[in-house]
């Protein structure tokens, strides 16, 4: 009668997509996730840092970046420093070291209010694929495919599918600014 298949998928894209935001928004524990989007100026284009270097966790505190390549380190060092992400960076010997900083309460409330955001702009998404798949519906209704009872129906299950969705979104947030606080 009516397929939400791509309404299902796009809702998941839409998980996916606030699940990867909230990787760089820091936390009070070291992760390596929160370097996915430092951009290095090297070898005459800007790299994501995960492509010029081996980044491990090394304790609850300290990430370490071994660049593959000596010689752009300085380049990665400058590129973590512009990121304004609030970290430390220590050369040594094969690369850096990223001291995660204890998140002050200001810092913190920060990065709850910018994990607000990104959860803000995913319910506008969902709340667009919901009018769009309700116009689609009553289009449908108009074009003679179906009866009012369907139509009703078919919103309800919509709905139903929207719910889970925003409740998804709403588990992770509240998680990530649980990891926040914590």
């Amino acid at each position: 009668m009516f397929d939400f298949s791509e309404l299902k998928e796009k809702c998941q894209d839409i998980e996916k997509w606030l699940a990867k935001e909230f990787t760089s928004i820091r936390t009070g524990r070291a992760t390596s996730a929160i370097l996915d989007t430092v951009q290095v100026e090297a070898y005459g284009s800007r790299m994501p840092v995960r492509e010029l270097a081996n980044i491990t966790t090394e304790d609850a505190k300290t990430v370490r970046v071994e660049p593959w390549d000596a010689t752009i380190g300085k380049n990665i060092e400058r590129a973590i420093n512009d990121s304004n992400l609030g970290l430390s960076v220590a050369p040594f010997e094969k690369g850096l070291r990223i001291i995660f900083p204890d998140l002050t309460e200001e810092r913190r409330l920060q990065f709850v209010k910018v994990a607000k955001q990104k959860f803000e702009e995913a319910k506008v998404s969902i709340r667009a694929l919901r009018d769009k798949t309700s116009k689609a519906i009553d289009e449908k209704e108009k074009a003679g495919g179906m009866g009012e009872d369907d139509k009703f129906r078919l919103k309800e299950e919509m709905q139903k599918i929207i719910d889970a969705a925003n409740t998804k979104l709403q588990e992770l947030t509240d998680k990530k600014e649980s990891e926040i606080r914590n």
